[in-house]
């Protein structure tokens, strides 16, 4: 991969460079509660039954779509329309938005334990999707995921 891939726009990464950029924290494999009236969007601390907990990463990244059909596909294009949904901290709308990535991003830190460190990963804090259900998320609200 390029020297500092990340600076470049996001349209320019290559698939390798933009799976590269993920910092691992787990924060968009939460289930959220988008209310159609208000447009208001809630994170809740109920993850995808993929997400390993301790990892924060999915289980079956490769064949995702095979459980979850509804997984989202980041790419740029997509990234345009869907940033809003991802967490303030997420190298992803960090790069879209022009500004730099956080000292713990492992591209920067050399170290993919430090998002975990920093507190800003979803480490042991998740409940899996397949324990709660639908109409209970509200239960599960968190605060915002700066």
């Amino acid at each position: 991969m390029r020297e500092k891939f990340w600076e470049l726009p996001l349209e320019k990464l290559t698939p390798d460079e933009w799976e590269a950029l993920c910092d691992g924290c787990g924060k968009c494999c939460l289930n959220k509660i988008e209310y159609e009236d208000s447009e208001e969007l809630l994170f809740t601390r109920v993850a995808c039954k993929l997400l390993d907990g301790h990892a924060c990463r999915c289980s079956s990244y490769q064949n995702r779509h095979d459980f979850v059909p509804e997984c989202v596909v980041l790419t740029p294009k997509k990234l345009k329309e869907i940033h809003y949904w991802l967490p303030a901290t997420c190298a992803y709308r960090l790069r879209a938005e022009r500004r730099p990535l956080f000292r713990w991003h492992h591209l920067i830190s050399g170290d993919p334990e430090a998002v975990h460190r920093a507190g800003v990963s979803v480490r042991g804090w998740t409940v899996s999707e397949a324990e709660v259900s639908e109409e209970d998320w509200e239960d599960h609200i968190i605060e915002d995921l700066s």
